[in-house]
């Protein structure tokens, strides 16, 4: 897995907010998953691209996320589905591959270059997941 500093463009998303203690997240995910996938042919979003999670800092062991999929255009909120969006601006970037089990591993790789590097997270970071096994992940920079 390597490294590198990317500059990402703003990309609006379609997600449902959630916060899930780490033993949780993949039931938290599957859950969400399913009720985004309801609402999304209803929300005018225009075509849909690749799925995504925005999170923040935990909060002792809970993890708040944005958990979603990039969309063409804004939309009105539907339910528990909100406009958001991935933020544009420079952000460490590392290519995964394989399982989503590796996420915590690949996030700590990404970390730990950030502080070799002297680079200093925003505290904004996300992943966009692909059609082939793996997810890319970004840490916005200061």
């Amino acid at each position: 897995m390597s490294c590198s500093i990317v500059t990402t463009e703003r990309q609006l998303t379609a997600v449902i907010r959630a916060a899930s203690p780490f033993d949780k997240l993949p039931e938290t995910h599957r859950t969400a998953r399913a009720a985004l996938a309801s609402v999304l042919p209803s929300l005018e979003a225009g075509p849909l691209g690749p799925a995504c999670t925005r999170w923040t800092r935990p909060t002792g062991s809970v993890l708040p996320m944005e958990i979603g999929c990039i969309v063409a255009r804004g939309f009105a909120p539907r339910g528990e589905v909100v406009p958001s969006e991935l933020p544009a601006g420079r952000a460490a970037h590392l290519v995964m591959t394989g399982s989503f089990e590796g996420l915590p591993r690949a996030w700590e790789t990404l970390f730990e270059w950030c502080q070799k590097e002297k680079l200093q997270p925003a505290g904004i970071n996300w992943e966009i997941y692909g059609a082939a096994a793996g997810a890319e992940l970004y840490a916005l920079l200061t």
